[in-house]
């Protein structure tokens, strides 16, 4: 397929393993920043939902890996509500109202997550073809 000598290189490295995790940290990093400067307008946005009456109080004051788990659940409730308006942890007429520039956000943060698995599952099956 490619040359042996590539994937003994840098490049090789950094397009099939070290991008990915680039962007997973950068993942990261930007659900916590999503959690420490927005959670409160998302809560105050799904006021009427289930899961931000339940758990509200508690959000983002429970440590690092809860926050970002919080993040997570409530970036799935927002861009793929259909499941979770069944179970009823989010309300319609919240997601209605739901601000354009928050959504927008939350999309960004799981595209980010998608892209660097997606990523990540093709270049470990580069690396077995090789």
């Amino acid at each position: 397929m490619t040359a042996e000598e590539f994937w003994r290189s840098w490049l090789a490295f950094w397009i099939v393993s070290g991008g990915p995790m680039l962007l997973a940290a950068a993942s990261l990093a930007y659900s916590l920043y999503l959690s420490h400067r927005h959670l409160d307008a998302i809560k105050e946005a799904l006021k009427n939902s289930r899961y931000i009456y339940l758990w509200g109080p508690s959000l983002g004051k429970r440590g690092l890996i809860w926050s970002l788990l919080e993040m997570s659940k409530i970036a799935g409730m927002v861009v793929w509500p259909k499941a979770y308006i069944i179970l009823g942890d989010v309300s319609p007429a919240d997601l209605e109202k739901f601000p354009p520039y928050l959504k927008r956000r939350l999309v960004i943060n799981i595209t980010m997550v998608f892209t660097s698995l997606i990523w990540m599952a093709g270049g470990i099956i580069l690396w077995k073809l090789r």
